[in-house]
């Protein structure tokens, strides 16, 4: 038995005979091997993803490239949502691929190129022209990781078996928390002193290393092709992916159910503007939450992943409950307590309990779509729930900009009161593990 299969067995409480639910004979031969390529090409995206958010790191080097407010505005329903709308359109190309991990590779690569662009957009330009070309930048980029989306729910669906998916993207978030944590210690050591714009690009382009070397990765995996869709190829075929949510009340559910919880998402950079608002700008505070999100990812991945493997649905009702009701207390704390919204350690301990929360909705809701479905339907599912829920989060990041500008704190109550409704409405979905 070689080192891999041990580790892999110790991992997942494995004694006895392997376990091979919902994918092929020739699939779980390879398991073990394939666990630890999607754990390590995962743990480098995540990292990447950190280092390049949107919510923190994009907004303050935009900040210091001088880019217009509406610009900056713009960088997180874009990222957000550009990742997503145009999945339902991608998927009749995916779906003729009878081997999709080479697609997952080529949007990682683009992923790798836009991000790096924004690095060097950031030494040479400034003002609206840096803000455009960032904007375009990350245009780009939503787009490459929409084709990493889609195609990665069916790498998985077809190399990992029911019961163990879960525990693999615990396991992942948890070793990238690990990673992302001795980020937040570096930019929180460097903050002593007064940073260039040179330090933000290099920061940049260390993140966009990370999808290059996921993508070298990733191309390792033994996947075995499988049946392609050839019905796809009608004109019809988009209004029909459509129609899936009129025809099956099952995934119009949790479509419904996805759509509430999108507060966990959308209330995170509301705490950074209640921070900055109430404690200033400084370089130290971007260290402190990049911290407070990677030991949230250390301490509660691995109990969602485990949770997530018995009741998904049930890991998204209890982790949308949980940044429900933060943001409703952290709306009272600002509104009617003036000494306490002016302390530091309020917000990225804020930000620490949302992360634990943001972590068991994406695990959660993650886990569930692909036990729901198997095959070419997982890729319908993936893709039509995502366009949906991109234009959704387009519209209402939309309105909650447009509100904000009046109270960011209402911001936050209103979207927790919609993430109690979908606490509700996941904890009535069906069970599928």
């Amino acid at each position: 038995m070689s080192i891999t299969e041990k580790l892999y067995r110790f991992l997942n409480n494995e004694t006895e005979e392997r376990v091979c639910k919902d994918i092929t004979e020739q699939a779980c031969e390879a398991v073990p091997k394939n666990y630890f390529l999607l754990i390590f090409s995962s743990v480098f995206t995540k990292l990447g993803d950190t280092l390049s958010n949107p919510k923190t790191v994009l907004t303050w080097l935009m900040s210091y490239v001088s880019a217009p407010v509406y610009l900056i505005s713009l960088i997180v329903p874009i990222r957000e949502s550009g990742s997503m709308v145009p999945q339902v359109f991608l998927s009749k190309y995916v779906k003729k691929q009878p081997v999709r991990k080479w697609i997952w590779v080529l949007g990682s690569f683009l992923q790798f190129l836009a991000i790096a662009s924004i690095g060097f957009i950031a030494l040479n330009f400034e003002g609206t022209t840096a803000g455009w070309l960032i904007i375009i930048a990350v245009i780009i980029f939503s787009l490459s990781r929409s084709i990493c989306s889609l195609s990665s729910k069916d790498v998985t669906g077809k190399t990992i078996p029911k019961t163990r998916r879960g525990k693999l993207k615990g396991y992942t978030v948890s070793v990238s928390g690990i990673l992302v944590l001795a980020a937040g210690l570096f930019i929180l050591y460097q903050s002593k002193s007064e940073q260039t714009i040179t330090f933000y690009s290099y920061l940049i382009f260390f993140a966009s290393a990370m999808w290059l070397i996921a993508a070298v990765i990733y191309s390792r995996i033994k996947e075995f092709p499988e049946d392609t869709d050839a019905s796809d190829n009608d004109k019809t075929s988009f209004i029909s992916k459509l129609k899936l949510l009129k025809k099956d009340a099952h995934f119009r559910d949790f479509v419904i159910a996805r759509s509430l919880l999108l507060c966990s998402a959308l209330t995170a950079p509301y705490y950074i503007l209640l921070a900055q608002k109430y404690i200033g700008k400084e370089v130290y505070l971007l260290g402190l939450f990049i911290i407070a999100k990677g030991i949230a990812s250390i301490i509660s991945s691995p109990t969602w992943g485990k949770l997530a493997d018995k009741s998904s649905k049930n890991v998204m009702a209890i982790a949308v409950l949980i940044a429900s009701g933060l943001g409703i207390i952290l709306f009272f704390i600002i509104t009617y307590f003036d000494t306490v919204r002016s302390l530091v350690w309020l917000y990225p301990v804020a930000f620490f309990i949302l992360g634990i929360a943001h972590g068991g909705v994406r695990l959660g809701r993650k886990t569930y779509i692909v036990d729901m479905a198997k095959g070419n339907q997982r890729t319908d599912y993936v893709s039509v729930s995502n366009t949906v829920i991109g234009v959704i989060l387009l519209f209402t990041g939309g309105l909650s900009a447009l509100v904000s500008s009046i109270s960011i704190e209402g911001v936050v109550l209103i979207l927790s009161v919609f993430g109690i409704l979908g606490a509700y409405k996941s904890y009535k979905l069906p069970d599928v593990e």
